[in-house]
């Protein structure tokens, strides 16, 4: 650490034991060894505390215990009431009627009157949506907004506020996934006074109505967060203890996040107890800690919790199939059957035993993730299969690979060992391959701006509906604009993707979907490898910490010993 870092730190570190004593000592019996603080790691970068920038998992967990909107998932993936207690469609779908509770306030502020939040009301959802439209920069919560009907009917918004309890939106077509979509973070409630008053800098000052209130944060050292004792959701009190009544949430006192990028000194810090969590296959030293059947080592059993469950992600190998691009033209990935061959040549299921310690599943049935709700296991997709492979190649005019171009499959350094499997794999059956690294920003910007036409991608779901997983193929969606990586274009499947949109009834939908999946198998603008599955390493002394197939931290339920 280099002389002024050394000294920030040193500096946050003693405001933060000020802070500590001030609020564990001053008017409370209680020491600061008695409260309940969840600690957990964050090896990437928060960049911002705006809903409005929560696009990626590290700043959307952080959000997530400031800010609440109008329905949230359950762990079950049903969307639930949150600040509004109920809502209407009609029967055009069309119209969205949701009706707000009157007993949600914002955190504490100076900027408020008398330094109290004031009562959240309908409007504060017109502007806060609304502001998600106007920013140029977040393209992301644009393109999820882009059937939003801004018409007469709500002044050119596409909301409005009847009164203070009464929200409605209005979109141009009916879209069944649209309630899940408000399920997602961008969506949370905000003050647009305290909004106007910081401008840009409301990223390091948010004010919401979630279960946690902002306290500290020195960027890429520590994030301190403290208990919201006027947070509106309740627990109810199980009926087998006998109690009456519900719990006021949330239980913990708060939440401190930590930014240790080494993966041993942060298994470290959770071993010694200083941090309650570590989540992440990819995060921690895997072949340390579990065997090659995804099983606690004998020495580790017993000291803390191993949870696993279905994760929305899809881990891919992307191809670039725009015929117009100058790389494609003049790439073997541009032929169909070399991209099948690919796709055949990858021992999948020796991906996930060997490399992953059995953390995930094999990919084998297309790009829809298990877990998601449509997931059909019958689906036929991408096996391991090297003879096609070499069906293929001969087929495309490369027996043997002889003749073929050396492909070059773009990566960060994260996936190293991942790609010189797959890099073994392709040259096994006669596909020369040659890695390039990038770093992990040059790789994104690189992908959205179609300058690479190889490459190792994942799909996290936004919402729980696998529109969100299909919408990375449709035409419409050409990034950058769009998610449409590959620039892949079929018209069937565009058909298809747009009737999707239209079908409200999901057994009739989730046909489309399959339909959908086994043309991009057929066409391979994507090679999928694994579905993830969401993995941490929790403190014996945590309880009531649920796992979700979205992998959305959750913490006002936790309870801490």
């Amino acid at each position: 650490m280099n002389s002024p870092a050394k000294y920030r730190f040193a500096f946050f570190c003693l405001l933060y034991s000020v802070y500590c004593l001030l609020v564990f000592s001053c008017g409370s019996p209680e020491s600061e060894s008695e409260k309940k603080f969840f600690r957990y790691n964050e090896s990437g970068e928060i960049t911002s505390l705006d809903p409005a920038s929560a696009k990626r998992t590290e700043n959307i967990w952080a959000v997530n215990q400031m800010f609440n909107g109008l329905v949230q998932l359950d762990d079950n993936l049903q969307v639930a009431p949150c600040i509004a207690k109920r809502w209407e469609i009609s029967d055009s779908g069309k119209v969205y009627t949701f009706h707000i509770r009157t007993d949600v306030y914002f955190h504490d502020h100076s900027l408020f009157p008398e330094g109290k939040g004031r009562k959240v009301v309908a409007q504060d959802f017109v502007l806060s949506l609304f502001r998600l439209m106007d920013m140029d920069e977040e393209q992301s919560a644009k393109y999820l907004f882009s059937n939003v009907a801004r018409d007469d009917r709500s002044d050119n918004l596409g909301f409005i506020a009847p009164d203070d309890s009464t929200f409605v939106i209005y979109l141009s077509e009916p879209f069944p996934p649209f309630l899940n979509i408000l399920t997602m973070q961008y969506c949370s409630v905000i003050p647009n006074e305290i909004v106007q008053h910081y401008g840009p800098d409301f990223r390091t000052n948010p004010v919401g109505t979630g279960p946690f209130m902002y306290k500290a944060w020195e960027e890429g050292v520590r994030l301190v967060l403290v208990k919201n004792e006027n947070y509106f959701e309740r627990a109810s009190v199980p009926a087998e203890s006998g109690k009456d009544g519900e719990n006021k949430l949330p239980y913990l006192d708060g939440v401190t996040i930590n930014f240790i990028k080494d993966k041993q000194n942060a298994f470290i810090d959770f071993e010694k107890g200083d941090a309650d969590m570590l989540s992440g296959a990819d995060m921690v030293n895997i072949d340390l800690i579990i065997d090659k059947e995804g099983k606690l080592k004998s020495e580790y059993e017993g000291k803390f919790k191993m949870q696993t469950g279905s994760y929305l992600k899809t881990d891919y190998l992307g191809f670039l199939v725009d015929v117009d691009s100058a790389i494609v033209k003049k790439s073997p990935l541009r032929i169909k059957e070399v991209r099948q061959a690919i796709g055949y040549a990858i021992d999948r299921e020796k991906i996930v035993k060997h490399l992953r310690n059995s953390i995930g599943s094999a990919a084998i049935q297309g790009f829809v993730p298990k877990g998601m709700p449509s997931f059909d296991p019958s689906l036929e997709g991408f096996t391991y299969d090297p003879e096609k492979s070499r069906a293929l190649l001969s087929k495309a005019g490369f027996p043997g690979g002889k003749g073929m171009d050396e492909i070059t499959l773009n990566i960060t350094e994260q996936y190293m060992d991942l790609s010189q499997f797959i890099e073994h794999e392709l040259e096994e059956i006669g596909i020369p391959v040659k890695i390039y690294l990038n770093r992990p920003i040059v790789q994104i910007e690189l992908i959205a701006n179609a300058k690479v036409n190889f490459f190792r991608k994942s799909w996290v779901a936004d919402y729980a509906d696998a529109e969100n997983f299909f919408a990375c193929f449709y035409s419409n969606n050409f990034s950058p604009k769009g998610p449409n990586y590959t620039h892949f274009w079929n018209k069937e499947f565009d058909k298809l993707f747009e009737q999707s949109l239209q079908e409200p009834n999901d057994t009739k939908r989730f046909e489309l979907y399959k339909q959908m999946d086994k043309i991009l198998i057929a066409e391979a603008p994507m090679v999928p490898l694994f579905y993830d599955q969401v993995f941490r390493l929790v403190s014996n002394n945590i309880s009531e910490f649920s796992l979700n197939p979205m992998n959305l931290l959750n913490l006002k339920k936790v309870k801490k010993k």
